[in-house]
Formats: C-alpha cells, sequence, structure tokens
C-alpha cells in the first residue's frame, strides 16, 4: 500500500548556508592563551619565556608556555576554571540563539589557531557545542604528567600562514568534502566570522555571493580595508563589520528573507 504523498520519507533538507568562526576575539572577547596564563599564581609569564616567541611560530610557542604551566604545578581543574570564566564577545550569544532557531539553514564550524581542549571546554560551557559540526583547531590534551600538550594542525604550503595552521587549505578542503558527502550540492552561501590577520587568507577563498564578517577595527577588519582599496577586484567577497553579534543577526535575517 502506497502511503500518502504527506506521510512519505522525504530526504532531509541541506542546510543551505555555512558559518564559519574564529574563536579567540571572536566567539569570545580576548585570547583564550591569555586567559589560561591566569591560572599561574603569579598570572603572568617570566619575561625570558614571553621574550622566546618567533614570529610565524606561536603554536611552538604555546608548548612551551604549557609545559612551563605545568611545571609550575597549574592543574587541569585550574586551566579549566580559567577557560569557564572567559567571557563571550559582544551578542554572540544572541547570535548563537538565532542560529539554533534556524538549524535547518545553518551548518557551523570552528577555525581557530587556538586548541581543541580550551575550544570544546568553552563551548560545552556555554551550551553551544552542539551546534558546531566541526572544529578544525590544534590538537591538545592533557598527559600522564598533568601537562596540556599541543601540537600543530597540519603542515602546509602557505607562505602566509603560521607554520601550523592555513585556514584557507581548511576551508577549501572542507567545502570540497561536503560538497562531494551532499551529492554534489554546494552551499548557497558561506560566512566568514572573524578578528585577526589570520583571518584574511581564508576569507580570500570567499566567493562574490559570500560575506566576510570582520570584527570592526581589529586586524582582520584594517587589512580587509587595506586589501580593497589597493585590490578591489581580486576581493569577491561582501565584507559587513561587526561590532555585536546582533550585526551578524540582522544581517543573515536579511539574507534570509531575500532567498
Amino acid at each position: 500500500m502506497t502511503a500518502p504523498p504527506n506521510l512519505s520519507h522525504a530526504a532531509p533538507q541541506q542546510q543551505c548556508f555555512l558559518v564559519l568562526f574564529d574563536f579567540d576575539e571572536t566567539i569570545i572577547n580576548e585570547s583564550s592563551d591569555d586567559a589560561v596564563v591566569r591560572a599561574l599564581p603569579g598570572q603572568h609569564l617570566p619575561d625570558w619565556l614571553r621574550n622566546s616567541y618567533r614570529e610565524g611560530h606561536y603554536n611552538e610557542h604555546m608548548q612551551k608556555v604549557l609545559l612551563y604551566m605545568a611545571e609550575q604545578g597549574v592543574s587541569e581543574d585550574s586551566i579549566r576554571s580559567a577557560v569557564e570564566k572567559i567571557q563571550p564577545s559582544p551578542g554572540l550569544l544572541s547570535l548563537f540563539q538565532y542560529l539554533q532557531s534556524h538549524q535547518q539553514d545553518f551548518e557551523l564550524a570552528v577555525v581557530s589557531d587556538a586548541n581543541m581542549y580550551i575550544i570544546e571546554t568553552w563551548l560545552e560551557r556555554a551550551g553551544v557545542r552542539h551546534l558546531f559540526r566541526k572544529i578544525f583547531t590544534n590538537p591538545a590534551s592533557f598527559d600522564d604528567t598533568g601537562c596540556l600538550v599541543l601540537l600543530p594542525f597540519h603542515s602546509h604550503s602557505c607562505s602566509c600562514c603560521p607554520e601550523n595552521m592555513c585556514k584557507q587549505v581548511i576551508l577549501r578542503e572542507y567545502l570540497a568534502g561536503r560538497q562531494k558527502e551532499r551529492g554534489g550540492a554546494p552551499f548557497q552561501k558561506v560566512f566568514y566570522i572573524g578578528d585577526g590577520a589570520n583571518d584574511i587568507c581564508p576569507s580570500l577563498a570567499l566567493g562574490p555571493r559570500d560575506t566576510a564578517f570582520p570584527r570592526r577595527d581589529f586586524p582582520m577588519h584594517k587589512l580587509l580595508l587595506e586589501r580593497q582599496q589597493a585590490q578591489a577586484a581580486k576581493f569577491k567577497a561582501n565584507v559587513v563589520p561587526w561590532i555585536s553579534g546582533e550585526d551578524i543577526v540582522d544581517c543573515l535575517k536579511k539574507i534570509m528573507e531575500e532567498r
């Protein structure tokens, strides 16, 4: 017996839009590494360690910081507590509420040069981990000695990015993989929300239907302005600066109304 049309098993509707989030100073309102350092008894690093940073090798530097913290007796509980106290950026929880109410339309992922322990801990605490299909970040876990061990995400050949992560490589591979999984259907639009200089590279992979959301007056915004003035034809995506996550909600609402 054939089921009536309204009872037949239709294929689930695919989400039309992909939203990619940076983490530090985008989802949260500061650098998560700075927050973790506050778990130290003196709440700051010694000069010799701070001055050991080499340009383009921040992941390597942070590995040394975490080892130093373990040597100073900083526990996993102390680090977790520091992470859970980090405040979200203005209006980001409103943005998450909007995206949760439209989960059938938006697929979410994090692309961050922070680390997995910090991001998952914070998202779980905020009650929004379930919204994200994927988190792309540096692996991190506690070893038997109680040290949070940080590893590079991948190797790549991009000369513009830190040695441990190129966000454009991640974005392009994810879009290609998801299109294949979706039976050849690409996302209608891609949105990239960020703040830092390392968010420029993935933004260059966006097309004319996509939107880059740089945090206003942060490095990503300033560099995009310079790029638009110098090479307007080479940057294809729309640019919508944000101060609050509610600015992003307003833009997404308009896009939803127009589709």
